[in-house]
């Protein structure tokens, strides 16, 4: 710790500490254009000026000098900044009157309007002139894609952008060229961006020089109304801000949350709200003679009654990736009540099984927990494409200690170097092993992260076994002999949000039930007279024979198509619903507008048809279903919580038989753009998927 005065007020703060951190430890505020927490110190704004006692007779950038680099008084006093003397004063109008040379007039036009860094501290830094007339240069807009909407006239060269894309999200593809007045941002090439971070540079930017392009022009910041919700486009449960206007939301920003997505978001994430009003089921719909017709509430509900009656208790509910705690609890019930244990939320033949601990699929590490690691082995996950931003505190880690990646399945760009190892099980099975150089560091490491993916767990083609003996070998390299004591390095990566919470609850096969891929086939037999779909589209609809097909979801996709009745529901921005990210913490989503048309939430579709059955779920309303969750399952009532997990229980996996001799590993995610109902609805996801694979075609 080192100690310093600050306007007076002495502080101690650690020597590694910059002025400008100094400063607001002290309670001082110091204006800044490029600085950034999270990226590198650049000092190209100059804003941040502050004068320094004993120091050189001039302001000095307080972002790029640290406190050890100051020198004690005479006698030893503690060295001395001043944040608000005339020197500063003027320095700073000096530093904005330089910044608004070239600046142009666009304020009334600008979507950075009302949330602009350069007006606020204009407002109060600037002086309310300028004694510049010569003509303002102009600059050429580029092409950055689909996303990014670029006005590089009001680009002041902070560099946050071509330093956020090179250290976080791993892509060297923008820069500044030229000096002077020729600087400028660019993509080099003029070619579209291809993070999945992306977006992230228009939260960066502390100008208009970059906005979102599907935003743009269509509200200002001050007419929304914003709620704090989560994000369910993965597992990650990233921390957002939903923005709406009316009964339309208008965009998605990031909140900050360090434990999982610090502050930035995916692009799917982001930019999916315009798939929240594409394609929407607003009203029920019974197949007649073919054909899907729209009716009433009432008619639907005794359609599916009166097949359920005479079903008895052939009846299954597959969930799918968005559906929420609240609306798998209630179906399950449902299922219940007439006899039926045939619930599932796992992909199709997965090794997930009921029996296993929790701590069998969940991130044991926690995604916070990846920057204590010191080995990272990535088993059948491609992290980039199923959780971008466990991928960038992948990224983040390997960066900041150079620690070993090893990676068996698909041969990805994961914007960090790794070690390659094979494509399969018999890799992964010569590494449990300790062989091979990557077998031998993770033998000797002590917080080693071991991350499994969905698709090195679900193999629909070859079996159930596949999955659980991946399981077992990783709980081995997890448990490994040099281990530290209370790490679980056992990490499992789910790519939907809906899939730890449905675990959670049970929404597995029990009582006789089987699984969701059993199901399907057991439907195509004829054994099975009625299926839900609860929001569940990855499927082989084909498959389904001519079983009753009930779908309860929010889009009109792949599920939508081929039921016999559709049952409306909520997407996520218009419930609030408990969802459980990959890491096992309980979160909730917040209603931010209303759902279309004569949709309704999801659990209160299935309390109605509970009714229409003559058996009556026991609860009418959120506080009464949630009590009887919480009444069952006590962790769920602790919101941003995450359970502990049983260590000692996955551990005796570690010593299972291993049944499995050869099986390939790839991902479960296909397009990241296009993984869910509302991605597939999105126009921008659209475009954005068909640009990455013309950028795939032509790099092949």
């Amino acid at each position: 710790m080192a100690s310093i005065k600050v306007d007076g007020t002495l502080v101690e703060v650690p020597d590694y500490y910059t002025l400008m951190q100094a400063a607001e430890a002290a309670g001082a505020e110091i204006p800044r254009f490029c600085y950034h927490d999270r990226l590198s110190v650049a000092g190209n704004c100059r804003m941040c000026l502050v004068e320094v006692k004993g120091g050189p007779p001039k302001p000095q950038a307080s972002c790029a000098m640290s406190v050890k680099d100051l020198r004690p008084g005479p006698n030893g006093e503690p060295p001395e900044m001043f944040t608000n003397t005339p020197m500063v004063k003027k320095a700073r109008e000096g530093v904005m009157e330089f910044l608004l040379v070239n600046h142009p007039l666009d304020c009334p036009i600008c979507d950075q309007g009302g949330e602009c860094d350069l007006q606020d501290q204009a407002m109060a830094y600037g002086v309310d002139k300028s004694r510049f007339h010569e003509n303002k240069r102009a600059v050429e807009d580029k092409y950055i894609g689909p996303l990014v909407k670029t006005s590089m006239n009001r680009c002041i060269h902070c560099t946050r952008c071509v330093r956020f894309t090179t250290e976080v999200a791993g892509i060297s593809e923008m820069g500044l060229l030229g000096r002077g007045e020729d600087a400028e941002i660019t993509t080099y090439l003029e070619k579209a961006l291809s993070s999945e971070l992306q977006g992230n540079v228009i939260d960066l930017c502390p100008v208009g020089a970059l906005t979102s392009k599907p935003y743009a022009f269509n509200a200002r910041p001050w007419e929304l109304n914003k709620t704090e919700s989560i994000d369910v486009m993965d597992a990650v449960g990233s921390a957002i801000r939903v923005d709406s206007r009316g009964r339309e939301v208008m965009r998605i920003m990031p909140r900050v949350n360090e434990a999982i997505n610090e502050e930035w978001i995916s692009d799917k994430t982001r930019f999916i709200w315009d798939g929240l009003k594409n394609q929407r089921l607003d009203r029920p719909y019974v197949r007649k003679n073919g054909k899907l017709q729209a009716t009433s509430w009432d008619e639907a509900l005794g359609a599916v009654a009166a097949r359920i009656k005479k079903a008895g208790n052939k009846v299954g509910a597959i969930a799918g990736d968005l559906a929420a705690v609240e609306e798998m609890y209630a179906l399950k019930g449902l299922l219940a009540s007439i006899g039926s244990g045939m619930t599932d939320v796992r992909p199709a033949m997965s090794g997930i099984d009921p029996s296993m601990p929790r701590s069998a699929y969940i991130f044991n590490p926690t995604i916070a927990g990846i920057e204590d690691a010191d080995a990272i082995l990535i088993i059948g996950a491609n992290p980039r494409k199923e959780a971008a931003l466990i991928n960038a505190r992948i990224r983040k880690t390997w960066r900041a200690k150079n620690i070993p990646v090893g990676v068996i399945g698909e041969r990805a760009d994961l914007t960090y170097t790794y070690d390659y190892l094979g494509e399969g099980f018999e890799t992964l099975a010569d590494v449990a092993a300790g062989k091979g150089s990557f077998g031998e560091i993770l033998a000797k490491a002590q917080r080693p992260i071991i991350i499994v993916g969905e698709a090195a767990v679900s193999h629909a083609n070859l079996g159930k076994q596949v999955g659980r003996d991946v399981i077992a070998l990783a709980s081995k390299l997890a448990n490994g002999a040099n281990v530290a004591e209370g790490w679980n390095g056992f990490a499992l990566l789910h790519n939907a949000a809906s899939r730890v919470g449905g675990l959670d609850i049970g929404f597995v096969p029990h009582d006789g039930g089987v699984c969701s891929a059993d199901q399907i086939a057991l439907a195509g037999k004829g054994e099975l007279d009625v299926l839900f779909l609860l929001g569940a589209d990855e499927y082989d609809m084909s498959a389904m024979g001519k079983a009753f097909v009930v779908y309860i979801g929010s889009h009109g996709d792949q599920g939508a198509h081929r039921a016999d009745v559709i049952l409306p529901g909520a997407a996520y921005t218009e419930k609030s619903g408990t969802y459980v990210n990959t890491e096992g913490r309980v979160q909730q989503t917040a209603r931010a507008v209303f759902p279309p048309g004569d949709a309704k939430e999801d659990w209160t579709i299935i309390r109605a048809l509970s009714g229409a059955i003559g058996k009556p779920l026991p609860y009418n309303s959120l506080a009464q279903l949630r009590s009887a969750i919480y009444a069952e399952f006590p962790h769920l009532a602790r919101v941003d919580e995450i359970e502990a997990s049983d260590f000692a229980a996955l551990t005796t996996y570690a010593n299972a038989t291993i049944m499995t001799k050869s099986a390939p590993f790839g991902s479960a995610v296909a397009d990241f753009y296009l993984s869910n109902p509302i991605a597939r609805a999105s126009a921008v996801m659209g475009e954005c998927a068909a640009l990455a694979a013309g950028l795939r075609q032509a790099a092949e």
